[in-house]
């Protein structure tokens, strides 16, 4: 199984500021939020696994050693055209959700609250550090990457979280999932990337970014803000 270790040398400032809610609200501190970043870079400890799996689109399943068949809409038209699938597992570790928990202890909101946004950075950043080698590896063997797709966005449930993982094996790297399907350590993300023949991504329009007014994913704190 691939194991990527990403090197996280910055954590995005502006995605942050997002992901924290303040939109452009200019007058917030620069500095709580460099400092929030700065920390989210020293308490992460980024770790990627994925496995490779021929997908039968005609079908809808992926040839695990136990097929998953996929039902929802979205996972289906998302792979539309994909010959194999990625099965990615990427996490930033306890220390960061630890500290977090530790500064709501301490009545310490703001630094809380920014230090989570720049955990739900630095987890997003180490994924496209995933997906890129995952692109470069597919490009070697004349495939084409699509983009990520995770439990929970669109239609595609979030209870099928434990499958998902699984096939990823995502234990590896130390994750589990909770009898509400939350992935642990809380700041993890699995996903599914389509695997393309190069003649295929001359058209990917069914892989354009998900709105989110049409996603049900609930509480994702990648959500982006509509009233910037």
């Amino acid at each position: 199984m691939p194991f990527y270790y990403p090197r996280l040398t910055i954590v995005d400032l502006d995605e942050t500021r997002r992901y924290a809610g303040l939109g452009r609200k200019v007058d917030f501190s620069a500095t709580l939020l460099s400092e929030a970043c700065t920390q989210a870079q020293l308490l992460s400890i980024p770790k990627g696994v994925w496995q490779l799996y021929t997908y039968d689109q005609d079908a809808h399943t992926i040839l695990a050693n136990e097929p998953v068949v996929l039902t929802a809409n979205s996972i289906i038209k998302h792979l539309t055209g994909a010959v194999e699938v990625a099965v990615m597992a990427v996490t930033i570790g306890l220390p960061l959700e630890e500290e977090v928990s530790t500064l709501f202890l301490k009545n310490q909101y703001t630094s809380g609250l920014l230090l989570d946004a720049a955990g739900t950075t630095a987890v997003e950043m180490s994924c496209a550090a995933v997906c890129s080698v995952i692109a470069q590896q597919a490009g070697q063997a004349g495939l084409a990457a699509g983009r990520r797709f995770s439990p929970g966005y669109g239609d595609w449930p979030v209870e099928l979280q434990p499958e998902i993982l699984e096939l990823a094996t995502g234990a590896s790297i130390g994750l589990s999932v909770t009898d509400t399907k939350m992935l642990v350590p809380r700041k993890s993300v699995t996903a599914i990337i389509g695997l393309y023949p190069y003649h295929h991504t001359l058209n990917l329009s069914h892989q354009q970014e998900l709105p989110c007014d049409k996603c049900n994913q609930i509480g994702c704190q990648a959500r982006k803000e509509t009233n910037e």
